[in-house]
């Protein structure tokens, strides 16, 4: 009978009990012994979900206090020379001094490096490899859950990253598989422990097999791999997802491991060659329950494709998600406001347990089979490519630059931040007290205005040249428009992990996409009233809203964003006619939504540039139009940036040391507009020094032309406080202030 298991579980707790744990012992109000609890308590949730629906394994090593690729980190010794100085008194406080820079003991100090996970909004924290790096095994975490686990009567299945993927993931010398002799050891001895504790199998991640990868990186694979099924007592199962393995198939599986996962949902074409090419001694994994959206699965498809498999391989057929669980919210049935009607046809992690167990039974000889899906017609995503040929400005950005620059008159090196100002408490309880019908609508609105006219109010006193209304009405950048729009439903309890203890909660995209009514001008025309410097109205793109969305999965993805595009330019016209002159289009999930293969990239932006440039393409020369960036490799899709035609642009780029800057600089192949690198991390709580941000802007002005430059933060404000946002930024605005009389 064909066996069920899950790469991975969500590890944030059905009710955030993890993030609120952390965030208690950042602030000191808990210790921990109360934190290490409170992650106990999670784990073990988890593994009782797994083993109630019937699961043959229970996947243990999921679990992070921060990161799963920061585990790995800790656990072979990568540790940046920068953390010795003022180390923390523990190994958890010396962890979370890696991920934020900032833990209850030891000193502040500049934290890791933070990207995004393949093509997901999840971020992960950047291994930082030395020329001299050498790795050393403590994988006491690991073999502390295992023995946890199997104490409350779990077959468990230990999961770690593969070492090809994780010296991948690195950065800091100029080729990571040179390190591979010098980590292979440590994965080794790992298997060893692993086997000494009696972890049956081993899962092992290598989601890179999904990439184009060079061809040294491929042909380390084999001689890895062979080195690692020696060592192992264990039985290894090679996991691969996010992407079709394509000439990678046939590498996959002839290694020397005892069965190969594969992505059924993002790659469908792969499941036939993938069982000729299984050896009679393999286990074939197919993850066929999407692991990255909240709709039930079409079970009797999968029903009708795989029996034939279920056949064929009987207990050697493993049915799984797609990938890790990690990307879906956890249970609902904690959604208690959600419509009957909607909830019928969703499914979060604890339902797509259940539905692999379904699954597993209907696979059984002589099973019924189960009730067919209802298809949808749709427009295609060659329409929406036609409909978008033409959607150029009509000005260039030479001519527009002129025109804008006479119209604000602003100083060179203008500061100005990406958009949200801090979310307190207080105003957290405001708009609880609102949707629990506590307060009068316009009781909510009146401190709304006060919190906008506060946020203006400081930034007039530091001296910022471009304002911001700091977005006080919003909930998230993406939740908040979904709220707005027809065509989307809203989650009580659908928090999935961002980073660390970020959760956010997408909407899902339920229907056909509208605009009944401006979402974001009376805000924006009453914060441009308070100040006689230009104040940004401030929206999320067509292309993000889609990909940090629940998207339909019965229509193109272009369709849906084309939909959006088409209400963002409403928005976007009545805040002109508004008389807002700036206006931010923030696009920060445009990387992550790029196919993993290059052979998709010319399809994907098409439709995403285009449905962008449909927002503005209206508007009239004098106005300036801004996007903002997420932490993302860029010099893949220079060319689909400069595409967009954003007057200025903003990226997140303080944790990379500015490397990233250098895809946007130079004269050729760089970004020919306006453009502000982020000159701080926000997603530290430390305060930059002035000198220090002084420093980088004469860095950045050796790359970027003067009057082109702009002065921000790296992203929006709203996880940080009001003293250490008054602190920062006042910093920043001295630096430039600094660096204008230098260049003067």
């Amino acid at each position: 009978m064909a066996q069920t298991h899950i790469l991975g579980y969500p590890r944030i707790g059905a009710q955030r009990e993890l993030k609120r744990a952390q965030e208690a012992y950042w602030k000191g109000d808990i210790d921990q012994k109360a934190l290490l609890a409170a992650g106990s308590q999670v784990r073990s949730k988890n593994w009782q979900a797994q083993q109630s629906a019937g699961l043959a394994l229970t996947t243990v090593g999921d679990f992070a206090w921060y990161d799963q690729v920061l585990n790995h980190s800790l656990m072979f010794g990568v540790v940046p020379e920068r953390f010795a100085d003022g180390a923390a008194d523990n190994k958890l406080d010396q962890y979370f001094r890696l991920a934020r820079g900032r833990a209850p003991s030891g000193e502040p100090v500049a934290a890791n490096a933070m990207t995004k996970w393949f093509d997901t909004n999840y971020h992960y924290l950047v291994p930082e490899f030395s020329a001299d790096q050498n790795f050393e095994l403590d994988a006491e975490w690991l073999l502390a859950e295992v023995e946890e686990a199997q104490q409350l009567g779990h077959n468990v299945k230990p999961v770690v990253i593969g070492p090809l993927t994780y010296l991948w993931l690195g950065r800091g010398v100029d080729n990571a598989l040179d390190l591979l002799p010098k980590l292979l050891p440590c994965y080794q001895q790992l298997l060893v422990e692993l086997a000494d504790v009696a972890a049956q199998w081993v899962q092992i991640d290598e989601p890179i097999l999904g990439l184009d990868l060079p061809a040294e990186w491929r042909d380390a694979f084999a001689a890895t791999y062979a080195t690692l099924g020696k060592a192992s007592g264990s039985k290894l199962l090679l996991a691969t997802y996010f992407s079709a393995l394509e000439e990678n198939l046939p590498l996959a599986f002839g290694l020397p491991v005892d069965g190969v996962h594969i992505d059924a949902v993002r790659a469908p074409q792969d499941v036939a060659p993938a069982a000729k090419l299984l050896n009679d001694e393999q286990v074939l994994s197919v993850g066929v329950i999407n692991g990255r959206n909240v709709w039930r699965t079409d079970l009797a498809r999968w029903q009708k494709e795989l029996q034939p498999l279920a056949e064929k391989f009987g207990d050697r057929l493993w049915v799984s998600a797609s990938c890790s669980l990690l990307h879906c919210p956890v249970d609902l049935e904690t959604e208690t406001g959600l419509a009957d009607a909607h909830k019928q046809k969703l499914a979060y992690s604890r339902q797509k347990l259940d539905e692999l167990n379904t699954l597993q039974q209907a696979l059984k000889p002589g099973a019924d089979a189960l009730p067919a899906f209802t298809k949808t017609e749709s427009r295609s995503e060659a329409e929406v490519r036609a409909e978008l040929d033409s959607t150029w400005r009509a000005q260039k950005y030479p001519q527009r630059a002129e025109v804008q620059r006479e119209r604000w008159q602003l100083p060179l090196l203008p500061t100005t931040t990406i958009g949200s100002f801090p979310q307190t408490d207080v105003l957290r309880q405001v708009r609880r007290q609102f949707r629990n019908g506590e307060i009068s609508e316009q009781d909510y609105n009146q401190h709304l205005r006060a919190e906008i006219a506060e946020a203006v109010r400081r930034q007039e006193i530091l001296g910022l040249d471009v304002l911001v209304h700091g977005e006080a009405e919003r909930n998230d950048m993406v939740e908040y428009f979904g709220e707005q729009l027809d065509g989307f439903v809203h989650t009580g309890n659908g928090w999935v992990q961002s980073y660390g203890s970020r959760c956010v909660k997408p909407p899902i995209i339920a229907g056909d996409i509208s605009r009944p009514n401006a979402m974001t001008v009376e805000w924006s025309k009453y914060a441009q009233s308070l100040s006689k410097k230009p104040v940004k109205g401030m929206l999320t793109g067509p292309v993000t809203i889609l990909n940090w969305s629940f998207p339909r999965e019965d229509v193109p993805r272009a369709v849906s964003c084309l939909q959006i595009a088409k209400a963002l330019r409403e928005e976007v016209l009545d805040l002109e006619s508004a008389g807002i002159g700036i206006i931010q289009i923030d696009e920060p999930a445009l990387r992550e939504g790029v196919p993993l293969r290059a052979s998709g990239h010319d399809d994907y932006f098409a439709w995403a540039v285009g449905c962008f440039r449909y927002t503005c393409s209206e508007v009239q020369a004098e106005t300036q139009i801004h996007t903002h960036m997420c932490y993302s490799n860029f010099n893949t899709i220079m060319d689909a940036i400069v595409a967009l035609d954003a007057d200025v642009i903003t990226i997140e780029s303080a944790r990379s040391d500015l490397r990233l800057l250098q895809a946007f600089a130079g004269d050729e192949g760089g970004y020919p507009n306006e453009i502000g690198p982020g000159i701080y991390d926000i997603h530290s709580p430390n305060v930059p020094d002035r000198a220090e941000l002084v420093t980088r802007l004469q860095q950045l002005l050796e790359v970027i032309p003067l009057e082109k430059l702009w002065v921000n933060p790296d992203c929006g404000l709203k996880t940080r406080n009001w003293s250490e946002v008054g602190a920062a930024l006042l910093n920043m605005v001295e630096a430039t202030r600094t660096v204008r009389a230098e260049v003067a």
